[in-house]
């Protein structure tokens, strides 16, 4: 006789054990054994708990290859669910294997799982295994198919609803009701203020900071509210805002900007020109061509408005940033006046917040949403579809394709579908749309990557770039570990070129997510370790540290409407010196589409329990002591960093904290 010792571990989420009959079959090289139910004496599979359990041959399987995990029901009890982490097994000959599961079982439902060592297609030895890759493989292809939403975009999952979703990439039960609550207090809140009210104008800004009463911000959303007039303030967004990616250095002024020495002079240090302080490096340009002709749609008969701008900034000896020249369209005309610091105060109020909204605009649609939520889409299905549980890479990437298409899904539906946040702004979803197209087509593989996002934006020595320093210590700490990981796996470029499922997984990303356009410089293969690592790092950088880096500060930056709204309901000043504080009320949306920006924002920054931070892995899929040891100089470089910026933070009036490994995610989940 042979005695195989299991032990089977139930997962820590809500309602993940079972009264349900749960049976294993051991498969090895030299047969299998009996069908063998895991039943002690008093409950088995608590949530949380390890159970352990006997499974006796008449003689050794020889290598263990599969474990075969089945769920019958009991008795006539309703459906049980059971999430099974783990199950360990040690042999006659006294060897530990462990058997990574970390997925829901339903009644009827079977799953065979692999050991966790990572294993290449190359390297399959058995018949048995590669024909067991081969077919999980055609099943997730069946499982998870590619769909086209709109020409000239990714393409997303092809399920609808999240309830079609397998429960392994669903959200948490937890998860799922914190989610629900959140909309239902936020739309209880509303109504019980009366703010649902259609067409109600706002009478005074003040009046906006009794919105959400139960969720307030300290610093830095307190803050915004106090200063969002002040230039040096909306300088600083620019940098450590929401949407740190479009600022630029400035050595020659666009033709169609005619900004002159005059005009900038009083802005500047005494002495100097605009000239010598572009040779200097202290001119700065954001530049809103992309929106350039798109149609606003129109709200109740009325046409909205976006502008499609150019602002000037000029880093003062003090470091600030400060918007000096704001042209709110692209071509310079007597109805399309460059604004000035020196102007009326409302003209230039007027100038920074058509500015800021076409900002917002872009910083949610394409920065947000395209670039972090429709490419991790994008990395979840390929990842799904190309690489086998038992392929090392998967067992690299799976912690960060982590519930990304159960909020994608949620996403659409709260910001795109009809009365959603993003179809109410001034674009409405068809010019939304329009944006994305453009912004795709002119996409770069070296703009997602950090470094040299940095350096062709000039942007390598500005002072006071919170979210430079902290986003490119995190993607060199992600490059070294996945360096490390890849290196280990892979043992020359050879092994890169010879491995099918990898360079199937590239094809489908590049194919699917960046439409075979070959100029973006986006790869279709692999040719090096080099390229992997790169690639790899792209992707968990994308989904966990630049998701949190324009997803986190949302509600502090973005729920205050004058600072920035996706709506503007009166065109800006085409002749300088007749607005008013009565102009600036008129041109911000009504009540009811602000409270509806502010609510999205609330929603998409609302923290939840159920979260597993960057570094975190409570799932176990290595079973190697190499990897898990890359795993912890991981985690250590994360902690090191935590103290950093605790201490940076201690000493800034306005903290930045939205790339502390504290709060970013290891997925994209909210």
């Amino acid at each position: 006789m042979a005695e195989y010792k299991v032990k089977v571990t139930t997962g820590t989420m809500k309602h993940s054990g079972t009264i349900d009959h749960i049976y294993i079959i051991l498969i090895g090289t030299d047969g299998q054994s009996e069908r063998t139910e895991l039943n002690n004496v008093g409950i088995d599979f608590i949530t949380g708990k390890t159970g352990a359990y006997k499974v006796k041959t008449s003689s050794s399987l020889g290598k263990l290859l599969l474990v075969k995990v089945e769920k019958d029901p009991f008795l006539i009890f309703p459906e049980d669910e059971w999430y099974c982490s783990k199950i360990e097994v040690t042999t006659p000959e006294e060897e530990e294997i462990l058997f990574p599961c970390y997925r829901w079982l339903s009644r009827g439902e079977f799953v065979e799982l692999r050991g966790g060592k990572g294993v290449k297609f190359m390297e399959e030895e058995h018949p048995m295994l590669l024909n067991h890759r081969k077919t999980e493989l055609r099943f997730k292809k069946g499982s998870y198919q590619w769909k086209i939403i709109n020409d000239g975009l990714p393409h997303i999952s092809h399920f609808k609803d999240v309830f079609e979703l397998f429960a392994e990439v669903r959200f948490s039960l937890s998860k799922s009701e914190e989610y629900e609550h959140t909309q239902r207090m936020i739309t209880l809140e509303l109504a019980m203020k009366g703010l649902a009210e259609p067409g109600k104008k706002w009478k005074r800004i003040e009046d906006m900071k009794n919105v959400f009463q139960f969720k307030k911000t300290t610093m830095p959303g307190e803050y915004v509210s106090e200063h969002w007039k002040e230039d040096d303030f909306f300088g600083y967004q620019f940098l450590n805002g929401t949407n740190p990616n479009v600022i630029k250095r400035c050595s020659k002024l666009p033709p169609n900007f005619p900004v002159t020495d005059e005009m900038v002079k009083p802005f500047l240090e005494t002495g100097t020109t605009l000239e010598k302080e572009m040779e200097e490096g202290n001119i700065f340009l954001c530049d809103q061509k992309i929106m350039d002709g798109i149609p606003t749609r129109q709200k109740d008969g009325n046409p909205l408005y976006v502008a499609a701008g150019l602002c000037l900034f000029y880093k003062n000896p003090e470091g600030k940033l400060l918007p000096i020249a704001i042209q709110l369209y692209q071509q310079p005309s007597e109805q399309n006046p460059i604004f000035l610091p020196s102007d009326l105060e409302t003209d230039w109020l007027l100038a920074k917040l058509f500015f800021r909204s076409s900002d917002l605009i872009q910083h949610q649609t394409l920065y947000h949403l395209l670039h972090t939520h429709y490419l991790a889409e994008v990395f979840t299905i390929a990842t799904l579809r190309c690489l086998p549980t038992i392929h090392p890479l998967y067992k690299v990437l799976i912690p960060h394709i982590n519930c990304t298409l159960h909020i994608n899904i949620s996403v659409r539906k709260l910001l795109l579908s009809p009365g959603g946040a993003l179809s109410e702004s001034s674009l409405g979803v068809e010019g939304l749309m329009e944006l994305m197209r453009r912004d795709l087509s002119q996409l770069t593989y070296s703009s997602l990557c950090l470094p040299e996002n940095i350096k062709e934006r000039g942007l390598e020595s500005i002072p006071n770039f919170y979210y430079r320093d902290d986003a490119l210590k995190l993607w060199n700490y992600l490059n070294e570990y996945a360096t490390a990981m890849v290196d280990y796996y892979y043992t020359s470029d050879c092994d890169v070129m010879k491995d099918i499922e990898l360079q199937e997984w590239v094809n489908e990303i590049f194919t699917h997510g960046f439409l075979e356009n070959k100029r973006s410089g986006f790869p279709s293969c692999f040719n090096t370790i080099e390229e992997v690592a790169k690639f790899i790092t792209m992707v968990i950088f994308r989904v966990s540290v630049q998701h949190a880096a324009v997803n986190n500060g949302q509600y502090d930056y973005n729920s205050w409407i004058p600072n920035g709204s996706l709506l503007l309901c009166k065109p800006p000043p085409a002749i300088k010196g007749q607005s008013s504080m009565q102009t600036v009320l008129e041109t911000l949306p009504d009540v009811e589409d602000s409270v509806k920006i502010m609510s999205a924002a609330r929603i998409l920054s609302e923290k939840y329990t159920d979260v597993v931070l960057l570094g975190e892995f409570p799932e176990e899929h290595f079973d190697e002591p190499i990897p898990k040891e890359i795993i912890k100089v991981l985690q250590a470089d994360l902690s090191y960093m935590k103290e950093e910026i605790a201490a940076r933070n201690s000493e800034l009036e306005m903290p930045y904290t939205y790339l502390n490994p504290d709060v970013v995610e290891n997925s994209v989940t909210i």
